[in-house]
Order: C-alpha cells, then sequence, then structure tokens
C-alpha cells in the first residue's frame, strides 16, 4: 500500500491508527504528529501559490487570497509529474476548504491518468461525529479497519468523559472565537459544536437541530450542526458582548496569534469587550488545534472545557495557548 496525503488532518489520522508506514508523500503543511520522524524527508507534492512575505498582516493575506480567487487562480499547486511516478495506491485529499489545501478537482484530474488509477478519498467534515467517522473511512481505505475503530471509539470516549463537567442546564458564557482577526471570521462548523459542548454560547453562529430532530439535546447532541466560518464586523462582532474570547486564526503559530491580539489590544472597540475588560482571552495555535480536522479536535475540546469550565486538570499536557492580560 502506498498512500499520498494532500491534507494535514489526514497524515495526523493516518498516523494515529499506525499507518505512518504506508506515506510515501505528504502535502507541504504535514507538519504532525512529532515522532513521524520521516515527516521531513518525505517529498512534499504541494506548494503556495503565492506565499506572503515575511511580516504580512492579516488584512494583507486576506486581499492576495481574494485576489487570486477573483482571477480564479488556484492558492496550491501540485507536484503532477512527482505524483504520477510515485504510483500510489491511496491518495488522501479534501474537499471543504479550497483556502486551506489543494482544490479535489485537481487532484481527481491528475489521478484519472494515472495507471492503474489510485483511490481518492477526500475528507470533509463539518462536525465533531464527521472527523470521527473519517477516522473510519481512512482506516478502512489503507486496511487498517480495527486500529481506527480503536482511535474512533477512544476519541468519543473522551469527548463524551470531558462533557460531563458541563452542567448543560446552567446558560453558559457568550464565547466569541476569533478564526482570522482581519477581516474578523468567526467560528463554525465543528468548532461551534464544541463551544456549546462545553458550555459556551456562539450567537453569531449557532448550532440549529436538524429537521426532525427535536430539540437536540443531551445524548442528541450530534444532531445539531453549524454553518461554515463567517466574516462579521467588529460592530457586529462586538454587539454579541462575548464573555470569554478565544482567537485561533486558522494556519497561524501561537506566537503570530499573540501578536495578532495584541494588535487589536489597540483598537478601542476590542478593548471594550466584556471578554478583554473581564481578563477572559486565550490565544491558542489555530494552524494546530481547532481549525484542523483531526484527532486533536479532542485534545481541543478538552482545553476548552478546562478553560470554560474552570477546571484546568481537564487541559492536556502542553497544550499550546497562552491567556492574555489586557494589562500587559
Amino acid at each position: 500500500m502506498r498512500v499520498v496525503s494532500l491534507l494535514p488532518a489526514a497524515t495526523e489520522i493516518l498516523a494515529a491508527i499506525g499507518g505512518d508506514h504506508l506515506l510515501v508523500a505528504r502535502s507541504h503543511e504535514c507538519d504532525h504528529p512529532p515522532h513521524l520522524g520521516n515527516l521531513g524527508t518525505l517529498p512534499a507534492l504541494t506548494s503556495q501559490r503565492e506565499p506572503p512575505g515575511s511580516g504580512a498582516s492579516p488584512g494583507d493575506i486576506d486581499e492576495r487570497v481574494r485576489s487570486l480567487r477573483g482571477e480564479a487562480l488556484p492558492l496550491y499547486t501540485l507536484d503532477e509529474v512527482r505524483l504520477a511516478d510515485l504510483r500510489p495506491d491511496v491518495i488522501l485529499t479534501q474537499d471543504l476548504c479550497d483556502v486551506c489545501s489543494i482544490d479535489l478537482a485537481s487532484v481527481e484530474r491528475v489521478a484519472s491518468s494515472l495507471d492503474p488509477k489510485p483511490r481518492v478519498l477526500a475528507l470533509n467534515p463539518t462536525t465533531i461525529e464527521g472527523v470521527f467517522d473519517d477516522v473510519l473511512r481512512v482506516g478502512a481505505a489503507v486496511g487498517l479497519e480495527r486500529n481506527a475503530r480503536d482511535l474512533a471509539v477512544s476519541l468519543r470516549n473522551r469527548l463524551h468523559a470531558a462533557t460531563e463537567h458541563v452542567n448543560q442546564f446552567v446558560e453558559g458564557p457568550v464565547v466569541g472565537f476569533m478564526e482570522w482577526t482581519d477581516p474578523i471570521f468567526i467560528a463554525g462548523h465543528w468548532t461551534v459544536q464544541l463551544i456549546e459542548r462545553a458550555g459556551g454560547r456562539h450567537p453569531l453562529n449557532e448550532t440549529v437541530a436538524k429537521p426532525g430532530s427535536g430539540a437536540a439535546v443531551g445524548p442528541q447532541q450530534a444532531e445539531r450542526v453549524a454553518g461554515k466560518s463567517i466574516a462579521v464586523t467588529p460592530d457586529i462582532f462586538a454587539a454579541a458582548r462575548p464573555e470569554a474570547l478565544v482567537v485561533c486564526p486558522c494556519g497561524v503559530g501561537l506566537d503570530e496569534a499573540v501578536a495578532q491580539t495584541r494588535d487589536l489590544l489597540k483598537q478601542g472597540w476590542f478593548r471594550e469587550l466584556p471578554a478583554v475588560r473581564g481578563g477572559r482571552v486565550a490565544c491558542v495555535d489555530g494552524n494546530a488545534m481547532f481549525n484542523r480536522p483531526g484527532p486533536r479536535l479532542v485534545d481541543a475540546f478538552e482545553w476548552l472545557v478546562g478553560w470554560l469550565q474552570n477546571r484546568p486538570e481537564l487541559i492536556p499536557a502542553g497544550f499550546p495557548w497562552m491567556p492574555i492580560d489586557p494589562a500587559g
């Protein structure tokens, strides 16, 4: 079995079920887990079309992305010749966000020209349960079904164990969750589910019950889903009056998340947010947590429950976050 992973979350899933030895190539963004020592030696088949220069602001990056998309130009390139030479049996990719990774159409076009034609498995989860299902799908694709089932059960058990520390009958704080800071993009999909299950509220993009599922509470929380991340103005964000604030920009490490938060603190509207005035601001490594739909979403949920419910013992050791002191 020869596997090419063009998606960081898929690489993490494959490694977690004991299939990292099957990898013959990866995307340029695959950087985890640390024990996968050969990540640095595996060929990277994708690259960013025009990576932002050093010091580019969130606004600059957003403008460049919009410009490329306006010109119908891809954000990423794929080394098609090398992919063909590797003759993979399975290609792991995605079709959820063309801003995050190589687009599915490009992958399928190359795959269709190969002989034998590899299986292309696109992972497109929009819910936390969908992420667990993807673990099973990857396992089935690479012949590691039992390992995948064991991992999925373990992740579900951890999710449910953390939920036990949340009083579902108490109205929790409004949580502001920034997936980008300029413009402001707020949480969507699985992140909203995690916020609400951790005892928070996310009124600007809340979950709604699927048709026919009633209130979808308690054991039926999986029947409540949220839409994709959406852009809002500072006025709209401030009007929600978040009492707890998470700054977790997509694809950005912890140091940059902290730097962006420091920039936000220079703006009056931001300093007046209840979360800022109350000292309830946290920066999280968005490149590793929340924004990457893989096994570490459960780590992110355990952190969120620990932080919102004042149960620090639930926070995984080494979780990449930092509380922000507005005065500092």
